[in-house]
């Protein structure tokens, strides 16, 4: 992995060169989810393959407090702006002047806020696992947090508390870190804001996703926004399906 520094914190990425016959010479960025990389997010789920052999570019990175980026401790540094400000100062550290920005779960609030600040910077926002709850809810609930810093899995009863607790510990991934995440990245966007986004905008939910909301929903308030229901789905599965990964080809062909 190479990295940089994005205002002094240390941000891990990969840069992946387009395989397909048909180079796009267009890039994705890709943003992950709490508590995922890079790696778990999009190279295990074959996104970086698929991408890669459409013609895109491709870089993702591990978003600070997650894989192989700087461990910060302080909620205040894990503000969505923030975050977004660090795929920014990645597009400008690679000279990308634009790109479609596609995020997931968290990663999808993260690039929703760099489309409303750089709106130059997109050509398209795919936003997956993440919708009316952009609005209308602030992330996961903050016994999340609690869950990252109980002595261990077994003090757990709370389904969804043992379900991310497992998952960080499964990444390998810094608890405090995480912790510090959750309490610091809680930011939404006003129906108001949304309204401003004008980046052609695709938003794919699970069927069965319980997190995230409706994508139908959040895309009324886009001006420029479709939705996409991954069939059968939940939150943690809807990520990798095969439909999604064809829708988002789609909407990339078509602009």
């Amino acid at each position: 992995m190479q990295s940089f520094s994005s205002d002094g914190v240390k941000i891990a990425f990969i840069d992946l060169a387009p395989s397909g016959d048909t180079p796009q010479h267009r890039t994705v960025m890709l943003v992950h989810g709490f508590a995922s990389s890079h790696m778990t997010n999009w190279v295990n789920t074959q996104w970086t393959k698929t991408l890669t052999h459409a013609g895109y570019r491709v870089v993702a990175l591990d978003n600070r407090g997650h894989g192989q980026s700087e461990k910060l401790y302080d909620p205040a540094a894990y503000a969505s702006d923030i975050m977004a400000e660090d795929v920014r100062r990645l597009m400008d550290h690679l000279d990308i002047p634009r790109a479609a920005v596609m995020g997931y779960s968290m990663g999808a609030r993260i690039s929703a806020h760099l489309a409303l600040a750089h709106p130059q910077r997109l050509e398209a926002l795919l936003l997956g696992g993440l919708g009316i709850h952009l609005v209308e809810g602030v992330g996961l609930p903050l016994g999340i947090a609690d869950a990252m810093e109980a002595p261990s899995l077994d003090d757990l009863t709370d389904p969804m508390q043992r379900m991310f607790r497992a998952f960080a510990e499964q990444t390998k991934s810094d608890l405090r870190a995480l912790a510090a995440c959750i309490r610091g990245t809680r930011q939404t966007l006003s129906a108001e804001q949304v309204g401003r986004i004008s980046t052609p905008t695709l938003i794919s939910v699970g069927t069965r996703d319980e997190v995230s909301g409706s994508g139908p929903e959040l895309a009324k308030l886009i001006p420029d926004a479709e939705s996409f229901a991954i069939e059968g789905r939940d939150h943690n599965l809807a990520v990798g399906d095969k439909s999604h990964k064809q829708a988002v080809l789609d909407f990339l062909a078509r602009l």
